[in-house]
C-alpha cells in the first residue's frame, strides 16, 4: 500500500510540473511571434535569461563569506579535564549524567573526547580517572584572553585551548560568573587573530547573524542565523539567591554539543554575543538558540581580567513585572492596578540602595536611566552593567504621582564599594543549592524557627560537604548571625566557622567548619 501511495504521488507531481512547463512556455510565445515562427521555442528556454519576478540589488542582500571568514579565525576549542575519583557501586560501569549537558557540552565519551566509563573493578578499585568534556571559546585579544561559558570550565582540574591551526595550549582560569554564565581564560601566546566587539543593542529583529563554534569536534562550524529576539528569558541560569542574568539573544542558528561559548557575530565580523545554552527537546539542534549579549560579555570580562571577580551592582529590590497576567490577578485588584508596565516593588532590602534612596514597598518602577522597563530581563540587563557605587536614575509612580529617585547602586555586602580580588563569597564557599525556605507558620513554630534557607543540594568539595550536611538542612545561624533568606549570604564577608540549623524531623544540628 505505501508503495503505490509513492508512485501515486510521483504521477501526479510529473503532471503538475508537465502542465507548469506547458503553460510557461505558451506564455513565452505568445508574447514574443519571432518564436512562435522560427520554431526555437525548446532551446529559448535554456538561453540562460531566467525570469525575475521581483527586482534584485545585489547591494541590499547580506554577504556572510567576510564575517565568516575573518571571525572562524578566533573561535577556539575549549576541552575541560576534571580527575574523577571511582565510586564503589558495581553494575556496568558508566558515569552519572553530565549536569551540563543540556547547556550542549560534549558528553563524556563522545568523540574521542572521555575516557569511557570503566570496568566495575576500577570502580570498587575507586582509581581516580580522566572525565573530559568540550565546548568553544572566543579569542577577544591578541594576547590571549579567550571568552568562553562558565559551564564549559567549571570544575575543571585541567583547561586545554586548541586553535583552528590544530595547535594546542595550556590554558588559565582569570575567572568565572555563574550569574551571567560567563568566564574567562588566558593562553601564553601572543599575535593571536582576536574578534572585536560589536554592538548587541544595535542588533534588529530579522538580521543575520553568524553562529561559529566546535559542535561534535567539527572545528570551525559556521550556521547563518536571523535575530529571532531580543532581552529573552528563559529561566536556565540556575543559581543560588536567585541572582541569575538573563537578557538572551534569541537565534534560529543551528547550534549542537559543542557549540557553548562559541561566537555570535554580524555581517561585519563583529562579536554581539556569545552561544550558552539551545532550547530543545533532544538536547541537539531543534529549536531555538541563546546567546549571550556582547553588553554583558563586555562588562563581565572587563571584571574578571581587572579584578578576578563580578563586581556586581544591586538595587536592593524584589519585584513582580506589571504584566498581563499580573493585571488579572486579585493582588492588581486590591492595590488598583489597572495599567500594564514597569515593576512592582514587593520587598526594600534593608540597608540596601533602594532603601537608602527613599523607594518604598508599592512603588511602580517605570524607568531607569531613561529606558521603559517592561520586563525582568530589562531591569537585569541594565544593572548588570552597572558597578557598586554607579548612580542610575529611576521614576516610580506612587499612588497618582511620578517620583524621581537617584540610586546609588551597592554591592553585595551592602556598601557603595568595589569589591577585591579576594572577596569572600559565602555561597560559592558553602558549596551547593540554596533556597529561601517556603514554611507555613505552624512548620515553624514546630520547628522553633523563626526563617532560613534551605539546603537543596550539597556540591563537592565545599564546606557544606566537608561538614557532612545533609540534604533538607534548614540554615538558621552563620557564625551567631541569623539567616532569613539567600540574599542574606551576600553580606558575609568573613570566613564562616559555625552553622546552626534544624533538619525538617525536628533534629537540630549545630556544625563547625574550618576553610
Amino acid at each position: 500500500m505505501k508503495n503505490k501511495f509513492l508512485v501515486a504521488v510521483a504521477v501526479i507531481a510529473t503532471a503538475v510540473i508537465a502542465g507548469g512547463s506547458s503553460a510557461w512556455l505558451t506564455s513565452r510565445s505568445i508574447q514574443n511571434p519571432a518564436m512562435r515562427t522560427t520554431g526555437a521555442v525548446v532551446n529559448s528556454a535554456f538561453d540562460g535569461s531566467g525570469a525575475h519576478f521581483t527586482s534584485y540589488t545585489p547591494q541590499g542582500y547580506p554577504d556572510l563569506t567576510y564575517a565568516a571568514e575573518n571571525a572562524v579565525k578566533a573561535v577556539v576549542g575549549v576541552i575541560n579535564t576534571q580527575e574523577i575519583p571511582q565510586r564503589s557501586y558495581g553494575g556496568g560501569g558508566g558515569m552519572p549524567n553530565n549536569p551540563f549537558f543540556e547547556f550542549f557540552g560534549i558528553p563524556e565519551g563522545y568523540g574521542g573526547y572521555g575516557q569511557g566509563g570503566g570496568s566495575q573493578q576500577q570502580q570498587q578499585q575507586r582509581r581516580p580517572r580522566q572525565q573530559r568534556s568540550g565546548g568553544s571559546g572566543v579569542i577577544i585579544s591578541p594576547d590571549g584572553y579567550i571568552v568562553t561559558n562558565h559551564h564549559v570550565v567549571d570544575g575543571a582540574d585541567k583547561l586545554t585551548v586548541k586553535l583552528p591551526g590544530g595547535k594546542t595550549y595550556d590554558a588559565k582560569l582569570i575567572g568565572t560568573d555563574a550569574d551571567t554564565e560567563i568566564a574567562l581564560i588566558k593562553i601564553e601566546e601572543t599575535g593571536l587573530p582576536s574578534i572585536p566587539f560589536g554592538s548587541s543593542d544595535e542588533l534588529r529583529l530579522g538580521e543575520w547573524v553568524l553562529a561559529i563554534g566546535n559542535p561534535y569536534e567539527l572545528n570551525s562550524t559556521v550556521t547563518a542565523c536571523i535575530v529571532s529576539a531580543k532581552a529573552r528569558t528563559v529561566g536556565a541560569i540556575q543559581t543560588s539567591g536567585n541572582s541569575g542574568i538573563e537578557a538572551f539573544i534569541q537565534t534560529d542558528a543551528a547550534v549542537n554539543p559543542g557549540n557553548s561559548g562559541g561566537a555570535l557575530v554580524n555581517t561585519a565580523g563583529e562579536l554581539v554575543g556569545i552561544n550558552t545554552l539551545i532550547l530543545s527537546q533532544t538536547g541537539s539542534y531543534a529549536g531555538y538558540s541563546f546567546a549571550v549579549p556582547e553588553t554583558i560579555v563586555r562588562k563581565v570580562t572587563a571584571d574578571l581580567r581587572e579584578f578576578g571577580v563580578v563586581q556586581r551592582a544591586l538595587i536592593g529590590i524584589m519585584y513582580t513585572p506589571v504584566d498581563d497576567a499580573f493585571i488579572e490577578s486579585d493582588e492588581a485588584k486590591e492595590m488598583d492596578i489597572t495599567e500594564t508596565g514597569g515593576i512592582l516593588v514587593r520587598e526594600v532590602v534593608e540597608d540596601g540602595a533602594a532603601q537608602a534612596a527613599g523607594i518604598r514597598v508599592g512603588d511602580i518602577v517605570t524607568s531607569i536611566d531613561g529606558t521603559t522597563i517592561t520586563d525582568q530581563a530589562t531591569v537585569a540587563e541594565i544593572v548588570g552593567l552597572k558597578r557598586p557605587g554607579d548612580v542610575i536614575k529611576i521614576s516610580a509612580k506612587r499612588g497618582g504621582s511620578v517620583k524621581q529617585f537617584d540610586v546609588t547602586l551597592r554591592n553585595r555586602a551592602g556598601k557603595g564599594e568595589l569589591l577585591a580580588r579576594e572577596s569572600y563569597d559565602a555561597i560559592q564557599s558553602l558549596g551547593g543549592e540554596l533556597s529561601d525556605i517556603n514554611l507555613s507558620e505552624r512548620q515553624k513554630r514546630e520547628l522553633d524557627i523563626r526563617g532560613g534557607i534551605q539546603v537543596s543540594s550539597v556540591g563537592t568539595g565545599g564546606l557544606l560537604a566537608r561538614a557532612g550536611v545533609r540534604r533538607g538542612y534548614i540554615i538558621t545561624h552563620i557564625n551567631g548571625r541569623a539567616i532569613g533568606a539567600v540574599s542574606d549570604l551576600y553580606r558575609i564577608t568573613e570566613r564562616i566557622a559555625s552553622i546552626e540549623g534544624v533538619y525538617p524531623d525536628g533534629k537540630s544540628v549545630t556544625y563547625s567548619l574550618v576553610e
